[in-house]
This record gives structure tokens, sequence and C-alpha cells, in this order.
């Protein structure tokens, strides 16, 4: 029987107060890692408010996984079409039993085999993510699958090893051994102290500029 995200809520219990259940980051490495993509990505979307990122958040998706909590969330989830606002948690059935379109998990000594292996199966015959990849802040392995008749599939890499995400309309790439964002002309995509330099360097280039040409800036 096909349940409705409707019925699906009915029958679940109430979820109003479950909070997020996850352990602290494996170390400084891949908080900063976890950070910068979450920073980055709501200064480039800050004008929108159709999405929700989930940090080390805790999804809740079945009764037997809220009985047992036997499954960490991921490191970093984004889900679309969907408002941008304070959750304690995902919560499947609270939220039309929408899952995330996009996951990437940050591997670590502790939870590389279970990110590659248990999770991935998850994602793709549970959760059914369009697009799943992973990255190891301390020796920067890197992957990325995108859903195709029902299995994971490896996305290939451009010449500058980026990998191409649909969900997000921007390549994934390592920069300085950190895993960017990068626009579809392979432009980085700034933190916001990044961008805050780069229009300060504008503003000085466009003042020597018009001091060289005999116009006063001040004026």
């Amino acid at each position: 029987m096909v349940f409705t995200a409707k019925q699906f809520a009915e029958l679940m219990p109430d979820a109003s107060q479950l909070e997020s259940d996850e352990p602290p980051m494996g170390s400084s490495e891949h908080y900063a890692q976890l950070l910068l993509l979450v920073t980055c990505l709501e200064w480039l979307w800050r004008d929108r408010n159709d999405y929700f990122i989930g940090a080390n958040l805790t999804i809740y998706f079945s009764k037997q996984q809220l009985k047992n909590r036997d499954f960490r969330g991921p490191d970093f989830f984004l889900v679309k079409k969907t408002d941008k606002k304070p959750r304690k948690s995902w919560v499947v059935w609270e939220e039309n039993g929408k899952y995330p379109d996009l996951i990437i998990e940050l591997l670590s000594d502790s939870t590389a085999s279970v990110d590659r292996n248990l999770k991935k199966e998850l994602y793709q015959n549970s959760f059914r993510t369009p697009e799943y990849f992973w990255f190891n802040p301390e020796d920067l392995e890197f992957a990325g699958f995108r859903l195709q008749n029902e299995k994971y599939q490896p996305i290939l890499a451009n010449e500058n090893g980026f990998l191409w995400s649909e969900s997000l309309g921007l390549f994934l790439g390592v920069y300085e051994q950190k895993l960017r964002y990068f626009t579809i002309e392979k432009i980085l995509v700034p933190t916001p102290q990044e961008a805050a330099l780069q229009a300060q360097e504008r503003a000085h280039k466009l003042e020597a500029k018009l001091r060289s040409l005999g116009l006063d800036p001040d004026q």
C-alpha cells in the first residue's frame, strides 16, 4: 500500500519536539569544512527563501529509526522547494514527505566505510536523493554520484577535477585543500569575507583609475 504524505504523517508520532541527535564533528578540519559549505551557499543564495540546509542535523524518516536511533544524519544536506526557517531536525513526515535533494558526507577514519556503503545504499534506495557526494578533509578523497535508473552512477570530473551538481547548479571541486563551490563559468564562489575583500579591491582599482584620469573620486 502506498501512503500519501498526509497519511504518512498521521501514522507517525508527534515530531514537534524531536531534536537533532548528532555527535560532534570528527575534527576541527571537518568542522571548518562544514562551515565553509554552509556559509558559501547561504551567501550565494542570500536572496532566496526556498531551501533548507542541514548541517550535522538528524533526519527522522521512520518509526523504526526513531525507536532504534540507528542512523546518524548527513554532515551536509540540501532540501529545495521548502521554507527557509530554523528547524531542530529534519522530520520527513512533517515536511510533506520530502527527503534531501543533495547530501555531502565528510569522511573520516571512523565513518568512511559506513559513508561509502551503508549510507550510500540508504540514500539511493530509501531516500532516493538525486545526488550524493563525499569528501575527506584529511586526504582529499572526493567522489560524487547521481541517481540514474534508480542506481547511483559516478559523476565524471571535468578537466579541472570538478563535479557538476544539477541540484546546486554549481560545480563542486577541491581548492586549497577545501571542498568549494564553483559557478558554471568555473569561478570560485566566495565566502562572505572573501566577497567583502573583492569588493574593496574593486573599489580601490576604480579609485586609482579615476585618479589616473585626473578625476577626484571623492567629488
